[in-house]
């Protein structure tokens, strides 16, 4: 396998799969750049080696042409970050791509339009990974927010290059960072798993079962599990149809000796608002008409103890609705215990959408040893399943 840091560019082009699905407001200005940041090394690389820089990137989810999510919005962000004048195409595939591709000089980097104005993207068709493919000479996919899909850019592309396909370095990051978690593991090994729903957790729960060696369960998800083993819950967030399997989880855990700490109090409000009356309480005895928003005080000295304590920590998803300043100092005493540990050595793997914003929100995500950009592709690649993305470099 090729790897970037031996890759010879000179005088070559390559196209490059980056994740620039970047959030824009009202004004179609950048309000997060992270992910740009996060492909600027693997792009330098190529410039600095004397090569040409194709970059190919999605934009949310168009329905075909659609002005509102044109990547021309975010060029000059990206030409300033680069200290490159980036050069756009109004396509991806069609004349002005090609010409423009076929004129770029070596120190030059093009940015393609938007990829998913085309169907054929993402149903992974071969005619138009081809054309991407004939704009180039050599394909690095540095999209790892993108790695769990089978599109044409971000897998069907590499059988164009059978021998010029590499990581950027933001693949090899976060592949190198979830193996340091799940392989070359430290312990105590703590994953920390928070959001709304233990529907869209179970799988990576059960993966990481034999795995921990502590499972900490926060946010919304507590709820389900305080109500599954008799506590009361009043009007906190619960998914009934999911007891059965909170208890099966609970049972799993001790089996498998892995200490499971759930909030023993918690932050109540009378309604789902940031002005809402708030008090606390145990966290199974929460009165009818009252929501648990985040976790209190005697949970957040337990939690840390476990959390500080640690070798290793994963970190996916929020103990709190962060997004409210009254209901966020759960999640940053959570973040607050990470950076502790990591000072003292541990090593931090920060993922998930609502991880990443809680961690740039709180201003510590340099404090922390990996923050990953890719969400589901994140918790695919830690449930074991094979990303088309990795393999298609690696296969």
């Amino acid at each position: 396998m090729q790897t970037i840091d031996l890759y010879n560019f000179s005088g070559k082009k390559a196209i490059i799969r980056v994740d620039f699905n970047v959030p824009l407001n009202e004004q179609f200005e950048i309000t997060d750049d992270t992910r740009i940041r996060a492909a600027l090394p693997t792009i330098k690389k190529v410039l600095n080696g004397n090569g040409a820089v194709i970059l190919m990137s999605h934009l949310g989810r168009p329905k075909g042409i659609d002005e509102k999510f044109s990547l021309k919005h975010i060029v000059s962000h990206l030409s300033k970050s680069l200290g490159v004048n980036v050069k756009f195409a109004d396509d991806c595939i069609g004349d002005s791509a090609k010409n423009m591709a076929a004129e770029l000089k070596a120190g030059e980097v093009l940015l393609l339009e938007n990829l998913r104005y085309y169907s054929e993207e993402a149903k992974g068709d071969e005619a138009f990974a081809k054309k991407l493919a004939g704009l180039a000479d050599l394909w690095i996919n540095d999209a790892f927010g993108t790695a769990h899909r089978a599109h044409a850019s971000t897998a069907v592309i590499a059988k164009f290059f059978p021998n010029d396909k590499l990581f950027g370095y933001v693949m090899e990051g976060e592949l190198s960072s979830v193996d340091k978690v799940l392989k070359d593991t430290q312990h105590p090994l703590t994953a920390i798993m928070g959001g709304a729903k233990v529907s869209s957790k179970i799988e990576i729960i059960e993966t990481l079962m034999s795995k921990v060696d502590h499972l900490i369960i926060g946010g919304g998800m507590t709820y389900t599990f305080v109500k599954a083993v008799g506590g009361k819950i009043g009007n906190s967030l619960v998914e009934d149809d999911k007891l059965e399997k909170a208890r099966e989880i609970l049972k799993k855990a001790q089996d498998n000796n892995v200490k499971l700490h759930l909030a023993t109090d918690a932050l109540i409000a009378d309604a789902f608002a940031a002005d809402a009356n708030t008090k606390v309480c145990p966290v199974d005895e929460i009165p009818d008409g009252w929501m648990g928003l985040d976790i209190a005080d005697e949970t957040k000295e337990s939690f840390f103890k476990v959390i500080a304590d640690s070798k290793t920590i994963l970190w996916n998803g929020p103990v709190g609705v962060f997004e409210m300043e009254a209901f966020s100092k759960g999640t940053k005493a959570i973040a607050d215990a990470i950076v502790t540990a990591t000072e003292k050595g541990a090593f931090s793997l920060i993922g998930g959408g609502d991880s990443v914003a809680a961690i740039n929100q709180f201003n510590l995500a340099d404090k922390v040893s990996y923050v990953s950009t890719g969400g589901g592709a994140l918790l695919e690649y830690i449930e074991g399943k094979e990303l088309p993305g990795v393999a298609a470099i690696r296969g």
